[in-house]
């Protein structure tokens, strides 16, 4: 059975630092940081020989202080590799957050996992995010999220890997990533469809603070939650890109009182100041206030 498409996390997702597991020093930073999420990597920043001990620095990680106010994704290597089966039985020995699976390629990567995770009896807590960072991922992003929303899946978010796909479709890097944007949007409608999150690809040159403002826009515009970051430096960017405005907070709080109104009850579309407002608008705003009151919570933290 189908979920409703209309059911999305409601966790902030602006910045999603990636920090290398075999890197102490770097883990231990991102209890100070101010990012949304944090993506702790076994895979492409860890080379074969340091797995072990990249595995062993997460098992002391979790085992200390909790990192709160942020969801906590441990991205492991694929399933059939050889590391696989020990990345998993990490998973279910620290329970974050979320599941990262590199290369999805096709729903049975998500479905597989949802079912190891269930037969053995994992929190339903426990999610899966899906790196969509191949051709055949692009393709099959419909699919894989259709997939991901049926009963007993785990998958709440798409997170975009251009590094690889440039590398086997032979796109250049190119400013502005033009030859990119059809493909980055095919994963937005995929995501929009079946209530999933979607997280933008890194952005390689952390130096480029301008380059990678601009960057973060684009990507706001076309509809991402949030970007994928590979340095501390990059997410103040990404929190103002990705929050919302005065603006869009006020408009949204506008709707809640529309649909507030004692005239409203039982009606799906409503007309608020001359605007038709449709009842789906207001899980938006509902939304995007539940998020604004987070982000003003960790400000008030502080």
């Amino acid at each position: 059975m189908s979920q409703n498409p209309l059911t999305r996390s409601m966790n902030l997702r602006r910045s999603v630092l990636s920090v290398p597991a075999i890197n102490v020093r770097a883990l231990e930073k991102t209890r100070l940081l101010d990012c949304d999420a944090v993506i702790f990597d076994l895979e492409d920043s860890v080379a074969p020989e340091k797995k072990v001990e990249a595995r062993e620095n997460l098992r002391a990680f979790f085992s200390g202080k909790p990192l709160e106010g942020k969801e906590r994704i441990i991205r492991i290597n694929e399933v059939s590799s050889a590391f696989g089966r020990a990345d998993m039985e990490l998973i279910l020995a620290l329970e974050p957050d979320a599941v990262l699976l590199p290369k999805v390629d096709e729903p049975q990567n998500v479905m597989s996992v949802s079912d190891l995770l269930a037969d053995a009896d994992a929190p339903e807590n426990l999610r899966i995010w899906a790196m969509i960072e191949t051709p055949r991922g692009i393709l099959n992003a419909p699919a894989i999220a259709e997939a991901g929303r049926t009963a007993g899946s785990r998958l709440d978010c798409f997170v975009v890997g251009l590094n690889d796909l440039r590398k086997e479709t032979g796109v250049l890097p190119l400013p502005g990533r033009t030859y990119l944007v059809p493909w980055l949007m095919q994963v937005i409608i995929a995501v929009r469809a079946y209530g999933l999150d979607a997280i933008d690809s890194v952005f390689n040159d952390f130096n480029e603070a301008d380059a990678f403002d601009a960057e973060c826009a684009e990507a706001r515009a076309m509809g991402f939650d949030g970007k994928m970051l590979i340095h501390p430096a990059q997410i103040e960017a990404a929190n103002r890109n990705f929050g919302p405005d005065e603006a869009a907070i006020a408009e949204a709080n506008a709707v809640i009182a529309a649909f507030a109104d004692p005239a409203a009850e039982g009606l799906n579309v409503i007309n608020a100041n001359g605007r038709m407002i449709e009842r789906l608008h207001l899980v938006q705003a509902e939304s995007l206030v539940h998020k604004a009151r987070l982000i003003a919570e960790r400000q008030t933290a502080k």
